[in-house]
């Protein structure tokens, strides 16, 4: 059709990053369709739902297309209403639509304000990972340099922050060591805590194609998912038993001496120390399993999954059933620990995968919008406050304004009811986003700016491979970064990029270590293949087959002991009362599910979150829905889905939907080095509607 055009692009949902094509109708603006490119190397010629159909929300009636102001906020602060008053237009009984030039005019005084009045720390920015690399960058800097506050953090705060911890303890570096395809080359393959099927359905396409062909998957989840089906060992946890069963899976390499005497020697340092104390820790013998109830095949599966990961090329596939725990760093180091034993680590085949959730994650972490690492994970002049102790510094006072970019803290993050009031204390929320989100709907001034399909950018997945993202259609409004410099420069910045090239180029420089060899040149003359940092005259795709990137060069062992608790110990005790609670993603949805509840074919597939519930507990649920509750607060009304698919005592919800309030149910508990929240245990109360 002469009005159509095929652009290729990446997908904007989750951490697999795949290649798309569009057919954009040129007189209409619109996408018509989305497909796989059919010689995208990370696509393979294929998507998910989300992939092919989830960009109705382009178009979406609903898109914020018009910035806003609060009524009350401008009541409060007549000084700013008086300066704008020309532009403001009535909206609603709440809002006042104006220009950006207002609203940013609006932003930059009470910012003034606020840090006039309360200090330069007064204020923070947090960040999601559905804008690109050039956004994140201009986002930290705009806040540490003009701003000259340290508050900076991101999603992957909820996510895989344990996983950039714990990796970069180890063998210096958080991310993936291997990119995707070389799976076929993998001879044994354990996923744990990972729904891959559902989460990351592209990359769980490559693993079942192995493990038909060879019977070689070992699968570890509280629940039966999938991938079960596949696997050769298919192993049921308790709650909260990832670092048990990691520890146990080294204890039975270091008992049958299976582990690599040369490599170790080699290329590692601390093994002897943690050899000592895994021998002698009473909860990493296998044998153990056999006084837990209901579990004690795991003693024998244990050391059968030890065997052949020790003695094959082998690959770990983690998420966030790894990593939102209260051990989730101490889980990821154990999963490196397992790597460095075997010598798995830093050739083909071999090698560890970390899952990230959304397609920037990687990036926006590598871009420095962290508190405690400026860009290319070098050390900031001055360390900030990780979220949840920014959302506590609130309750106290100390923080007064909030910038927000496509991160709904107030749906996604734990303690909600906290959240609430601590909210309520703030005097200037300033959100950029695609729609009225519950965060939004709390802010003084929202901002509407482009998606991931009307921009060009930068994207890093999970494999470290950047993509440059080209827009599909096109669009008036403004990108992340352009607010942002309109904002730096009202504050008396001197921001002058004329497109995100140049923000680009200076990512180049600052985070030379990764992306000096970068160009946008590059990327698009590698547009199909992607590069993968670090990318220098040539790109990376195998970390650590030299050294690793710690100081000397040297993987590092930190032996960390199991601590007693939750289900286990209720178990033992034989006291196992109550219902223990987990959560997860459906594959119809990405995170808060603002994009693709905007799509008719994968809201209807699911468009609410149910409870999964044991058939045998059926005797306690004798209503079709439910309302969970713990002593942080409760959700709404869930209803319940029977199956055999869960264990007893054992209920699953995904967390899409913010009407559901899921995540009231949960306090400060957390990862103990990074502050993860722990949303994958919890014991909840049962109430009948």
């Amino acid at each position: 059709m002469e009005n159509i055009k095929i652009i290729d692009s990446v997908c904007t949902y989750c951490g697999t990053g795949c290649d798309i094509a569009a057919n954009v109708n040129i007189e209409t603006n619109k996408i018509e369709s989305i497909f796989a490119h059919p010689d995208g190397v990370v696509s393979q010629g294929k998507l998910c739902i989300k992939g092919k159909y989830g960009f109705d929300f382009v178009d979406s009636e609903d898109r914020l297309r018009i910035p806003r102001i609060r009524k009350s906020f401008l009541e409060k602060n007549p000084q700013i209403k008086e300066i704008i008053a020309s532009t403001l237009v009535d909206l609603d009984e709440t809002w006042y639509e104006t220009t950006l030039d207002s609203a940013t005019t609006a932003g930059a005084m009470k910012l003034k304000d606020i840090q006039a009045k309360y200090g330069r720390k007064s204020v923070c920015s947090l960040g999601g990972a559905r804008t690109s690399c050039e956004s994140s960058y201009l986002f930290q800097k705009f806040t540490r340099h003009t701003l000259n506050s340290p508050h900076v953090d991101n999603c992957a705060r909820v996510c895989h922050s344990p996983s950039l911890k714990g990796m970069r303890m180890t063998i210096g570096e958080g991310a993936a060591t291997n990119p995707y395809n070389d799976i076929y080359n993998c001879e044994f393959m354990i996923v744990i805590g990972s729904n891959t099927t559902e989460a990351h359905p592209i990359i769980s396409n490559r693993i079942l194609d192995v493990a038909r062909e060879h019977n070689n998957l070992a699968v570890f989840d509280v629940r039966e998912i999938q991938l079960h089906r596949f696997a050769k060992y298919k192993a049921i946890m308790p709650h909260e038993a990832n670092l048990l069963v990691l520890n146990m899976l080294a204890y039975v390499i270091i008992d049958e001496e299976l582990y690599d005497e040369s490599f170790i020697a080699d290329r590692t340092k601390g093994f002897a120390e943690f050899k000592e104390s895994i021998v002698n820790d009473p909860y990493a013998n296998p044998d153990y399993f056999e006084t837990i109830e209901g579990y004690e095949y795991l003693s024998k599966m244990i050391r059968k999954v030890a065997r052949e990961y020790a003695l094959k090329k082998s690959m770990i596939f983690w998420g966030l059933g790894i990593t939102e725990h209260i051990d989730g760093s101490y889980a990821v180091m154990a999963i490196t620990h397992l790597a460095l034993m075997t010598g798995n680590i830093g050739k083909p085949g071999a090698g560890l995968m970390p899952l990230r959730g959304q397609n920037n994650v990687q990036g926006t972490c590598d871009m420095g919008m962290l508190p405690y690492f400026a860009p290319d994970y070098q050390e900031p002049k001055e360390v900030g406050l990780m979220t949840p102790q920014l959302v506590d510094a609130m309750l106290e006072d100390e923080i007064k304004a909030v910038i927000n970019i496509g991160e709904d803290i107030t749906h996604i993050h734990p303690n909600l009811n906290k959240i609430d009031r601590a909210f309520e204390k703030l005097e200037l929320i300033f959100v950029q986003e695609l729609f009225m989100t519950d965060v939004a709907n709390r802010a003084d001034i929202v901002v509407g700016v482009k998606s991931a399909y009307e921009k060009t950018g930068v994207y890093v997945n999970a494999m470290r491979r950047l993509h440059l993202s080209q827009p599909l259609v096109k669009s008036d409004l403004p990108d992340d970064w352009e607010v942002l410099q309109i904002l730096d420069n009202k504050m008396g910045g001197t921001s002058n990029y004329k497109n995100s090239n140049d923000v680009w180029d200076e990512v180049r420089e600052v985070a030379y270590r990764r992306f000096s060899g970068a160009s946008y040149v590059r990327l698009e003359r590698h547009r199909k293949r992607g590069l993968q940092w670090p990318v220098h005259t040539e790109d990376t795709p195998i970390l650590h087959q030299l050294d690793f990137r710690t100081d000397d060069g040297l993987g590092e062992f930190h032996y960390h002991q199991y601590k007693l608790r939750g289900m286990i110990e209720e178990i033992i005790d034989k006291k196992l009362t109550g219902y223990h609670l987990t959560t997860g993603r459906t594959i119809s949805h990405y995170n808060n599910s603002a994009q693709t509840s905007r799509s008719e074919k994968l809201n209807k597939r699911y468009d609410e979150d149910v409870l999964l519930v044991y058939e045998g507990d059926a005797t306690d649920f004798t209503s079709e829905q439910v309302i969970l509750k713990t002593e942080f607060g409760q959700t709404n009304p869930l209803t319940i889905k029977f199956t055999d698919k869960v264990q007893p005592k054992t209920l699953f919800s995904t967390f899409h939907h913010a009407k559901s309030k899921i995540n009231n149910l949960f306090g400060d508990r957390s990862d103990e080095l990074i502050l993860t929240a722990a949303f994958k245990s919890i014991k909840v109360e049962v109430i009948n509607c």
